[in-house]
């Protein structure tokens, strides 16, 4: 029987969320499983480039992977075994949401199945025909959460349903304290993820994505964004202008809504340690590869010297301010 009165709950959110009608999964790499589980493949070819949780996730749920490696334009340099045939998904990265539709469009010409992880890309559009991940919680105050677009037949809403309730803790305590004293929790939240199986998106993630503003979301981060480029650039990306991008591909133009500001400096891990100490926390994508891949590969060079500089909907002029001083200062 359905329960009527007692204590409130969280409050209903009444807004809209930016994917409606998409398939509602808990977790970038299970939604990426489930894909999977629904699209006949012989292998699936991922970028070595790339969160350890995409080809461990594979892997573990059976399926066959193949790695391959990237140039300085970002494009796929296939490995031993050649190129993808018919039968292979080829999985592509929009890095810092670099990947534009027209490439998509192409690779989609190529390659009956592609998927196109959207995890730093948020907020662009799904391309007809194309396998699309997005991941919420790279963007918003949340600890899961994914859609997928795509046309298979399957339906996650006969998935069973994802709860959220015992992995919010670090994100209560961060809004009331500092992120130091719940960054243990937030690690121990991270680590069950391996576990977990494809779900229905949780009814609080979903709750909370309805109450996003998430034009102001896009107009902060493209206005921090702006900011920090022209800072440490001299350069306006709004106005069509590039930085001389050298040895930073990720750069070669302004995203839609970014998730980072990919900034290059070729003593990264050093400039990591100086901005912590400064406050300013800079993740590392991906720490797996600096210890995996030769030091004279381009995944090597970018995991330890590309720093993803916060541009959310946190901050405005005054950090990008600060982050600008503090990695000139260095």
């Amino acid at each position: 029987m359905k329960e009527i009165g007692g204590y409130m709950e969280l409050e209903h959110m009444q807004g809209s969320e930016l994917y409606p009608d998409l398939h509602h999964l808990n977790l970038g790499r299970t939604a990426f499983v489930w894909l999977l589980e629904n699209i006949p493949h012989s292998r699936v070819y991922i970028p070595e480039y790339i969160c350890r949780s995409v080809p461990d996730s594979a892997e573990s749920a059976g399926f066959n992977v193949v790695r391959y490696r990237l140039d300085e334009d970002l494009q796929p340099v296939w490995g031993s075994e050649g190129a993808p045939c018919s039968s292979d998904i080829l999985y592509l990265v929009s890095f810092y949401g670099q990947l534009t539709y027209d490439e998509i469009c192409l690779w989609r010409s190529r390659y009956p199945n592609v998927i196109v992880d959207n995890a730093q890309a948020f907020y662009d559009k799904p391309v007809s025909g194309v396998h699309t991940i997005y991941t919420a919680r790279k963007y918003f105050g949340l600890s899961d959460g994914a859609y997928v677009a795509s046309d298979i037949a399957a339906s996650a809403a006969d998935l069973p349903e994802d709860h959220s309730g015992d992995r919010i803790r670090h994100l209560t305590g961060r809004l009331e304290e500092n992120a130091g004293a719940y960054y243990k929790k937030m690690l121990a939240v991270s680590d069950t993820f391996a576990s977990e199986i494809p779900r229905q998106m949780s009814a609080f993630t979903q709750n909370i994505l309805r109450g996003i503003d998430y034009d102001h979301v896009r107009e902060k981060r493209c206005s921090n964004y702006i900011t920090l480029s022209r800072l440490l650039t001299g350069t306006d990306p709004a106005a069509g202008e590039q930085a001389a991008s050298g040895r930073n591909p990720f750069i070669k133009h302004m995203p839609e809504c970014p998730f980072a500001y990919p900034y290059y400096h070729e003593g990264g891990v050093a400039l990591r340690k100086y901005l912590a100490s400064k406050k300013i926390f800079v993740p590392t994508n991906w720490t797996y590869l600096i210890d995996k891949m030769p030091k004279d590969s381009l995944e090597y060079e970018w995991s330890a010297n590309i720093l993803p500089l916060p541009v959310d909907q946190r901050y405005g002029e005054e950090e990008m301010q600060i982050i600008a001083d503090a990695v000139k200062s260095f």
